[in-house]
């Protein structure tokens, strides 16, 4: 069973997919998948570089995450160019991952489940929630993002009431960690569960 566990920006979803790892769950970060597929060297890299020039590369011949993101949240079509460029990558070395990874059940990390319309792809989706203003003060604290550069990223992301209302489960992350523990040993019992049930 694959569980896609989505979010926006600065809700909290490494946290949450800390917890379940720390429970044994495979954990599937796309994320990370999608920093793999833009490698130095990689195809991956090749193609993004071919569409927006050598400029979006560092000093050291890697992506400039940076300059990139800011080139696509200006501009809507380029963001649209470079998801058409690296999510079919990204969902490649998705079910490369998730084929290898076992276990009773399986979290997938993805961000953009929503944006990319992917969710049909999952058995369940588990959304984490948090009011916009936290995730624009997360957000400033840890990226040291303005606020208007925070509110930007919100814009560009899925609305909280479309990925709640896509969603199976919905984890508010609006309290504490133990708080936030107890909720994932909720739900790991009842994904379990369903798990057992489907073999």
């Amino acid at each position: 069973m694959r569980v896609a566990l989505t979010g926006g920006i600065a809700s909290g979803k490494s946290t949450v997919a800390g917890l379940f790892g720390a429970l044994g769950v495979p954990i599937i970060d796309t994320d990370v998948l999608a920093r793999e597929v833009v490698a130095p060297g990689s195809p991956g890299l090749a193609s993004v570089v071919a569409r927006f020039g050598a400029q979006i590369l560092d000093d050291a011949g890697g992506l400039d995450r940076a300059r990139l993101r800011s080139i696509v949240f200006a501009d809507p079509q380029a963001r649209r160019d470079l998801e058409a460029l690296l999510h079919p990558l990204i969902r490649a070395r998705t079910a490369e991952r998730s084929r290898a990874a076992g276990g009773a059940y399986q979290l997938v990390v993805v961000p953009l489940l929503i944006e990319t319309g992917t969710a049909g792809d999952y058995d369940r989706v588990l959304a984490v929630d948090c009011e916009p203003a936290t995730q624009i003060a997360r957000l400033m604290l840890r990226d040291g993002a303005s606020e208007a550069d925070a509110r930007a990223i919100l814009a560009a992301q899925a609305s909280r009431e479309a990925r709640i209302a896509r969603a199976d489960d919905v984890i508010v992350n609006t309290s504490d960690l133990p708080a936030l523990a107890r909720q994932v040993e909720s739900l790991h019992a009842g994904y379990r569960h369903l798990a057992a049930r489907s073999v």
